[in-house]
């Protein structure tokens, strides 16, 4: 004799809960921003403290919460140190480009900042918001990350090797972190690429 089902039974695995516990990965997907967008984005902040908290990220790779936690004493020329680096890893260095690192010198100097006090002594809010309408002066929508996104995409296709953008860039402690953070690349992009390789 077949027996037949219980309606009234479950499978005991198909629970909001464990359903989103264990979903597939969702593949992460952005949008690059061209490094001419994110230039005119800096040079149209003529605010002296949000230009700078906008260069150290795109141009040293920082986190938003790494370039709140900066003193004086961890500025060191073109070196700066990350007392507490995400990951608890101990210290980081991010190395910055000369021009950068005048303007960050020059402004220390004039805001009179202490050598143990916070150079930019806003919120993370605060500093996404200047963020936020940085971008909106051309017309983009831009979040901090966007900026540490766009320094190391615009080393490696300026021809970085991927370690140096791993290692050095974003201190990454895995390459494929690295890899992925980068993104897809479309076809258009592709094609310029490889137009301008063999042109």
């Amino acid at each position: 004799m077949r027996e037949t089902l219980n309606p009234n039974l479950q499978n005991p695995c198909d629970k909001p809960m464990l359903k989103k516990l264990f979903r597939p990965a969702r593949a992460m997907h952005w949008n690059i921003i061209e490094k001419e967008t994110i230039d005119e984005v800096i040079f149209r902040t003529t605010e002296a403290r949000n230009r700078l908290l906008l260069e150290l990220m795109a141009r040293g790779g920082m986190r938003v919460s790494e370039v709140l936690s900066l003193t004086p004493n961890d500025v060191d020329g073109r070196r700066l140190i990350i007392r507490d680096s995400k990951g608890g890893r101990g210290e980081e260095v991010v190395f910055i480009p000369s021009k950068l690192a005048a303007r960050f010198k020059e402004y220390i100097s004039e805001k009179r900042i202490e050598p143990g006090q916070r150079i930019f002594s806003i919120t993370y809010d605060a500093a996404r918001l200047v963020v936020k309408k940085a971008g909106e002066l051309v017309g983009i929508h831009l979040r901090p990350h966007d900026l540490r996104r766009h320094s190391a995409t615009y080393a490696s296709r300026a021809g970085t090797p991927i370690e140096i953008v791993s290692k050095v860039i974003l201190r990454h402690t895995n390459l494929s972190t690295t890899q992925r953070y980068l993104g897809t690349v479309s076809e258009a992009e592709a094609m310029r690429w490889i137009e301008n390789l063999y042109n």
